[in-house]
């Protein structure tokens, strides 16, 4: 056996192989000898099929089996002669036939690069600090009350907040038009369900009366036939309602889980909950700054194979999570080359992590995959059934261990890099800044 290995680009190797006809031969003699012992054929007892029929029937396929045998051997013993780690599966591409004693073949494939992990010493990476206080607790119960939001009816005219129930016809050029008409029609003002000109004109009106008012619809509007048009609506106000908040009383803890209505009981969950998504979301903050370190501090290329299929796996997912919403995907034309720079990223951040684990053994274990579980679990009505379901099956398990792998990445990262603390506010943390 002859191999020469030819550098094709900073990943992309090739490597030109010969192997004696000899051995190829001798192993076709070997697989028919083997045939020969079991084929069946009319006229004969199994085993007893002339080895020179048994030839003819089967040769071509014992030759292909050879064949793919001896390339597959070949280039095995090249890749651990060499020490090569191969991303995706090599292309063989047979070559002219020079000769008449060896099978000449050249295998293509694409080599993992090398990851050797940084300075990270002047990177730098903040950390948000918020400690959550009664004012946060009393804001999130405050949210709770408007979505437990009721209405009851008002004798009085509309104003924002109300709900209202109306009757209304919309006409162009006199003529009534396509979805602009209804009955017994509720929406609550200042919630951005109808368009902002419809709202203001019903403004001021009590219940039996009625309107009529020009309007202009937006030219991006959705209804392309109304795009822009200029329109006339009456409207007939049937009922006005007031929004009531719930008191935040016993009933209201019980409506939040809490079966004997403490009102503190009520509160104390509530920070707790708070105090896990804060640090939730802390964490993720920090995670993805840490993210973009590792990307900016260790510039690596990567194999096109990982990425086809980190493209793919996205795509699949796509599609899965498009079905779980109940559209039909067939006829969708979801293309891998949409997630393409997702997966070049991620393929970077999978190396480059992988490599950060195994030189600075980052590995998880065991009490730090507990405790990870029990956090999830903490906000569930039975934490310990939870977790008995991540413990039953080495999949769900495998799901925590590699959160908890990420965690140590990052935590690594920041006890290395430049890390400052800030201060940040409820709000722009929960993503409610103005």
């Amino acid at each position: 056996m002859q191999t020469n290995q030819e550098t094709v680009s900073a990943l992309e190797r090739r490597i030109d192989m010969t192997v004696p006809l000899a051995d190829i031969e001798k192993d076709v003699e070997a697989r028919l000898k083997q045939m020969a012992r079991t084929v069946k054929m009319p006229g004969f007892r199994p085993g007893k099929v002339p080895f020179r029929m048994v030839a003819q029937s089967y040769g071509s396929q014992a030759r292909s089996e050879a064949v793919g045998a001896a390339v597959e051997r070949v280039l095995a013993e090249q890749i651990r002669a060499q020490n090569l780690r191969i991303a995706g599966y090599p292309r063989i591409e047979p070559k002219d036939a020079a000769s008449t004693e060896a099978l000449e073949f050249s295998a293509v494939f694409e080599v993992y690069p090398e990851v050797v992990v940084g300075d990270l010493s002047a990177r730098e990476v903040e950390r948000p600090i918020l400690s959550v206080t009664e004012a946060e607790v009393d804001k999130t119960l405050e949210v709770l009350r408007k979505q437990r939001t009721t209405f009851v009816p008002a004798e009085r005219a509309a104003q924002d907040g109300d709900r209202v129930t109306v009757d209304f016809t919309g006409r162009k050029d006199g003529v009534e038009f396509d979805g602009g008409k209804a009955t017994d029609f509720p929406f609550v003002i200042g919630a951005g369900q109808m368009l902002k000109d419809f709202e203001t004109a019903v403004v001021g009106l009590s219940a039996g009366e009625s309107k009529t008012f020009d309007m202009t619809f937006p030219d991006d509007y959705h209804a392309s036939h109304l795009a822009g048009q200029a329109v006339q609506f009456e409207v007939t106000v049937k009922q006005v309602a007031e929004p009531k908040l719930p008191e935040v009383d016993g009933e209201f803890a019980k409506s939040l889980g809490i079966a004997d209505g403490d009102t503190s009981k009520m509160r104390e969950e509530v920070k707790a909950n708070l105090e896990r998504e804060v640090k939730r979301r802390i964490q993720a903050r920090i995670k993805e700054q840490v993210m973009n370190v590792l990307l900016d501090a260790h510039p690596i290329e990567v194999p096109k194979a990982l990425v086809e299929q980190e493209s793919q796996q996205l795509a699949d997912n796509a599609r899965k999570d498009f079905e779980s919403r109940g559209m039909k995907t067939k006829d969708l034309p979801i293309s891998t080359d949409w997630f393409t720079d997702q997966a070049v990223r991620r393929v970077k951040l999978g190396l480059i992590m992988s490599e950060l684990v195994r030189s600075k053994e980052l590995f998880a274990k065991p009490e730090q995959i507990r405790a990870i579980i029990e956090d999830f679990a903490a906000s569930y009505e039975d934490p310990s059934e939870v977790v008995s379901w991540y413990y039953a099956q080495p999949e769900r398990l495998a799901q925590a261990e590699a959160l908890v792998v990420e965690d140590n990445v990052v935590a690594w990262v920041v006890g290395n890099a430049k890390a400052t603390d800030k201060e940040t506010s409820f709000e722009e943390l929960m993503g409610n800044a103005a």
